[in-house]
């Protein structure tokens, strides 16, 4: 196991697994954010414009490029090969690379691009209203995730019920089929029914949507943003109507709709294996403290898409930690961390198309450390 933690060397491997799926500590660390920030050399921390425009603009020429080949060449071939090979080739790179431009946009919002707060926010706004993201609606939800990242009470997504919480459907819906229509279900509808009305996230009094100005989710001297948000996707939707109404809506929902829906399937994806995992705690308010609900989340490996996605997936212990180091330095910073970190590293090698799978069936709700005398400690479970 070494210094890294809890890691699946391969995945075939009952023993790793194992390893990989035993409850890690949920004790108060021997280290401070201190320790971990001397350990990470400084360049980490430094952003650099013209290197975070570099990652964006290759985005945006790839996303160019299929674009223009799909609607000048895919008519051109016969229909059997357009169909069945060069639409559904064209849907899978355009949404890894669309998926890669929304991280990009997310390092915005933790202003992690650029050392100018309006350079961040202009980006993130831009690109994330394209995705159809309400940017700064998403930034301040994300950034209070952030800060409560592991309280049962205030974290503000992917927030796991309590035995006594679980709904009387689940039971129905604990087997495989069951299980692989839930996670149908969430991965189609989980991204937008998150924004509009707060599924999954933690209970406000009133409204909670990410569109409202006036929801619980913001503060006064927010709710101005949210406006803007709003009308950023507005104009967005204006721009899709006229594109429909120019060239079709078939044409439309090929181009752009089908590849946002696998946009919206690897960010439910991704966030959903970086928080839900039998290793991680969760914590109430009598134990739960920032640096030990920022270590409740796990690295995964995505393979090819690790770079595509810009190491969202395989640093995200890090970025918890420190969320404002960006992307191109994450990974040396990940590996200057882990060290210290232990068996507080989380790493599953599992792929992810077994990871998720295994998690739905595994992690159905928390539920007292009563074994280790730790009530207000809370682990997974599945037995109902």
């Amino acid at each position: 196991m070494g210094a890294g933690g809890r890691i699946m060397v391969t995945p075939s491997s009952k023993k790793s697994e194992t390893e990989a799926l035993k409850r890690g500590p949920c004790e108060k660390p021997p280290f401070t954010v201190k320790d971990l920030k001397k350990a990470i050399p400084q360049h980490c921390f430094q952003r650099s414009i013209p290197r975070s425009f570099s990652y964006l603009l290759t985005d945006i020429t790839l996303v160019s490029c299929f674009y223009y080949v799909a609607t000048n060449y895919f008519s051109l071939l016969p229909q059997p090969l357009s169909t069945y090979l060069a639409w559904p080739l064209y849907w899978v790179c355009q949404g890894c690379v669309l998926t890669g431009i929304w991280v990009i946009g997310h390092e915005c919002g933790h202003h992690a691009f650029s050392d100018y707060q309006w350079v961040d926010d202009t980006v993130g706004f831009i690109f994330h209203s394209f995705l159809l993201v309400p940017y700064f609606s998403w930034k301040y939800s994300h950034r209070r995730h952030h800060s409560n990242n592991g309280s049962l009470e205030r974290d503000e997504v992917f927030v796991p019920p309590k035995k006594a919480a679980v709904k009387w459907y689940v039971k129905y819906l604990n087997n495989p089929l069951g299980r692989i229509l839930v996670l149908t279900v969430q991965f189609i509808l989980g991204w937008p029914l998150y924004l509009a009305f707060n599924v999954s996230g933690r209970p406000y009094d009133g409204f909670a949507s990410h569109f409202f100005p006036h929801a619980p989710i913001f503060k006064d001297r927010e709710r101005l943003q949210i406006y803007i948000s709003d009308a950023g996707i507005l104009a967005v939707c204006y721009g899709l109507y006229c594109y429909a109404a120019s060239q079709g809506l078939t044409a439309m929902i090929c181009v752009y709709g089908v590849p946002l829906l696998i946009v919206n399937f690897f960010l439910v994806l991704v966030t959903f294996l970086q928080h839900t995992h039998p290793s991680l705690p969760h914590y109430d308010s009598t134990e739960w403290e920032w640096i030990r609900g920022a270590l409740v989340t796990v690295d995964r490996d995505y393979g090819i898409l690790n770079k595509v996605f810009h190491n969202i997936t395989d640093t995200h212990v890090a970025h918890h930690l420190f969320a404002t180091i960006p992307h191109y330095n994450a990974m040396e910073a990940t590996e200057a961390i882990k060290p210290i970190l232990g068996d507080y590293y989380h790493f599953d090698g599992t792929p992810w198309y077994v990871a998720m799978y295994r998690e739905a069936k595994e992690c159905l709700y928390v539920e007292p450390d009563t074994e280790r005398g730790k009530e207000g400690v809370y682990y997974y479970n599945n037995k109902l």
